[in-house]
């Protein structure tokens, strides 16, 4: 499918146009602000400890962040409501991209979204545990910035090779096969764990 394809099937969820940029990312602006951002959080982050609590609250951030992926996936962004507002804000953040998920400019979190949580989760980072949070916070955020790139991929490449492929089938067979299950997308493991990896045939 062409881009212009995908700019006429493109889903508005705003009718002021600077609000509807705001929805929006390029895979390029995405590459540009966070290959800016990671090694500006680990230049700060450097001599606040030693190497190896560094590492470690660096590994936890990476393991917090694959569980927190998961969670919001399942549980926010597959919430079922009946209050209007409620499902208005399910669409705006997530169901939308069920309605058009091939769509480039929106397989990605935007950074008027992306921005304000990080900043969110690096300040709780830094009240938990001081300057030594700001490791906590890059594993954190790197293992965002993987999902993000793996969940554009699934989309939009052909994601070749053993583990490529493995995650893109995961991912696609949350939008083809059910849509309530396969919510993991960089640590497909965890649907493994709790029970959530969908069957060959649609489930209830």
């Amino acid at each position: 499918m062409r881009p212009s394809d995908h700019q006429s099937r493109r889903i508005r969820l705003f009718k002021n146009e600077h609000l509807e940029q705001l929805t929006l990312i390029s895979p390029r602006i995405f590459a540009l602000v966070w290959g800016i951002l990671l090694p500006l959080i680990a230049w700060i982050g450097w001599g606040e400890t030693g190497f190896w609590t560094g590492f470690s609250l660096f590994a936890a951030g990476l393991l917090v962040w694959t569980l927190f992926e998961y969670a919001m996936h399942r549980y926010l962004f597959h919430l079922k409501v009946e209050w209007p507002a409620a499902r208005w804000f399910v669409f705006l953040i997530h169901g939308n991209h069920h309605d058009n998920p091939n769509d480039p400019m929106r397989d990605m979190m935007p950074l008027s979204v992306s921005l304000p949580v990080a900043a969110l989760v690096w300040g709780a980072c830094l009240m938990l545990l001081g300057g030594p949070g700001t490791w906590l916070f890059l594993g954190f955020i790197l293992g965002y910035v993987v999902y993000d790139t793996i969940h554009y991929a699934s989309h939009q490449w052909p994601m070749r090779g053993k583990l490529a492929s493995a995650l893109k089938r995961h991912h696609m067979r949350h939008h083809y096969v059910n849509e309530n299950s396969n919510f993991a997308i960089s640590a497909i493991f965890w649907d493994r764990v709790f029970g959530s990896t969908a069957r060959n045939s649609r489930q209830s």
